[in-house]
């Protein structure tokens, strides 16, 4: 109890609690603009943690990187652009949700899964991170490739109608993941003899020539429109947000724990938190056809898994001093610098900051409920301006977050180029989203697969000798297989009822 008061203490002071609600706001700001990343946030934030002290330190990139994750939402919706690379893996219902006049409904559901999956991450963190550490050490390459494909199969769930389509994109990305260096023998590959192209292809380039330059040229087509607002959004936000979640409660625990438990291994992260947990959510949903229309449930089940992921990715950052995401890495350095050293010992020879820290998480999450609705509100009047500022406005953003990545400029014509292909593409019904979710699993699957395939001298049964590691083989190998299998199954069965019939008006004949 006195290492508890002690920790309220520590976190209950002016000093403190001024930082954590700065790097809210500075959070919030970073994450609704379109290619800065909670990452790049965080980061811009280290030098100023230099005259901070540990809690306060700890507390600016908690609720930085919090409220960042959630910020990302905001453009999502109102422009059609997500802000960070976690929100795309729900925009579409975002952006149906806003055409339908039921912007209070999309951000409003966002804010509060944002915040109670935050809690829920949060809560797990406090009870059970050395569990969930000796879990999330036990995953080698082995188990990382299954998982990374396991998330490849959302591309089917986030394609639309046309499943064909959506493979096309999603090959496209996994080919972009291709160009640069290979992996296991340092030699380029599709690079055509430009240095640029060895470090690879830019995600955030991608990302938001795919999703913000795509879209402002389809809205360039149209230049005599002026841009609607959108729906009143406001304190009304928070109006029926007890029975909505309530509702969907089902999605939004199960997308915590699934956004707590990818958290937790390390490399993960809330972007692939995000796409597993909103096509688990549809794969148990009984509006299934409503998904990429305006489903309230999607957003719940996604979003709840990005700040749930957030608290996971401290599991073993705490437990183990092992980094979870690039956030983390940035967390333990930061410790390390502060003369505190990550790991087991850290519960034993600073507990209070230990719980110090559980506190932060707890402020940061609540704190998005008044900023995120002030955010909002600003957000809505900002779209009343005309089309020809509002536009290049965007665009500016767009080029400083891609150009800031990198310093590279390089990222520019990326940007440009993945726009104009994604614009042609979205014409012709290809959907973006398969195309960024194969360029951000690409990688991930091809790296350990080599390393494993390296590993067991070539032997494929090796993927399935580890227990997780086979668990997660065969729940993968039957997403992938199970639908063709029981197309065929029907035919069959279909051909083999047909059969007496035909036979009988045969006979008659």
């Amino acid at each position: 109890m006195d290492v508890l008061i002690s920790a309220f203490h520590m976190v209950f002071s002016l000093d403190v609690l001024g930082v954590i609600l700065l790097g809210s706001a500075f959070g919030l700001f970073v994450g609704a603009t379109p290619g800065l990343s909670a990452t790049m946030a965080v980061a811009l934030l280290v030098p100023v943690t230099f005259f901070l002290s540990p809690v306060a330190a700890i507390g600016a990139i908690v609720s930085c990187s919090a409220m960042s994750i959630f910020a990302g939402d905001i453009p999502g919706a109102l422009l059609r652009i997500p802000g960070t690379p976690a929100s795309a893996a729900y925009m579409r219902e975002l952006d149906a949700l806003n055409r339908m006049g039921r912007l209070d409904l999309a951000l409003g559901t966002s804010m509060m899964v944002a915040v109670i999956g935050g809690l829920i991450g949060t809560a797990i963190l406090v009870l059970a991170a050395p569990q969930l550490a000796e879990v999330a050490l036990l995953f080698s390459t082995y188990e990382y490739f299954w998982l990374a494909l396991l998330g490849l199969s959302c591309a089917t769930l986030v394609a639309g109608r046309d499943r064909l389509k959506g493979t096309v994109s999603l090959l496209l990305g996994l080919f972009l993941t291709m160009i640069g260096l290979d992996v296991t023998t340092g030699l380029p590959r599709y690079t055509f003899g430009s240095i640029d192209l060895q470090a690879g292809v830019s995600l955030i380039a991608v990302m938001i020539g795919a999703f913000a330059v795509a879209e402002i040229l389809r809205s360039a087509q149209y230049p005599l429109i002026t841009p609607q607002k959108p729906a009143r959004a406001g304190l009304s936000i928070l109006r029926g947000q007890g029975r909505n979640i309530w509702t969907h409660k089902g999605a939004v625990v199960r997308g915590s724990l699934i956004g707590t438990l990818i958290g937790a291994l390390p490399g993960a992260g809330a972007d692939i938190a995000a796409w597993i947990a909103y096509a688990i959510s549809q794969k148990f949903s009984k509006k299934a056809d409503n998904y990429g229309k305006g489903e309230p449930e999607a957003i719940a089940g996604a979003a709840s898994a990005n700040n749930a992921a957030l608290s996971g990715s401290y599991v073993p950052a705490l437990v183990f001093g092992i980094p979870g995401d690039s956030i983390t890495a940035i967390v333990v350095g930061v410790l390390v610098l502060k003369g505190i050293q990550p790991g087991p010992m850290v519960f034993i020879t600073s507990p209070d900051l230990v719980n110090a820290i559980y506190i932060v998480f707890v402020l940061a999450n609540l704190l998005i409920i008044p900023l995120g609705l002030l955010a909002i509100i600003g957000g809505r009047q900002l779209l009343g301006m005309r089309m020809g500022k509002l536009y290049p406005s965007i665009l500016l953003l767009c080029i400083l977050g891609t150009f800031a990545t990198n310093n590279a400029l390089f990222d520019l014509w990326t940007l440009a180029a993945v726009g104009v292909l994604v614009w042609i593409l979205e014409a012709n019904d290809y959907p973006a989203a398969p195309l960024v979710l194969g360029l951000v699993l690409g990688r991930v699957v091809e790296e350990n697969f080599m390393s494993s395939m390296i590993k067991a001298d070539g032997n494929l049964l090796a993927f399935f000798e580890r227990p997780i590691a086979g668990v997660l083989g065969v729940i993968t190998l039957l997403v992938w297989l199970a639908p063709p299998a029981l197309v065929l199954l029907r035919r069959l069965s279909g051909r083999g009822s047909a059969n007496p019939n035909t036979i009988a008006n045969e006979g008659k004949s």
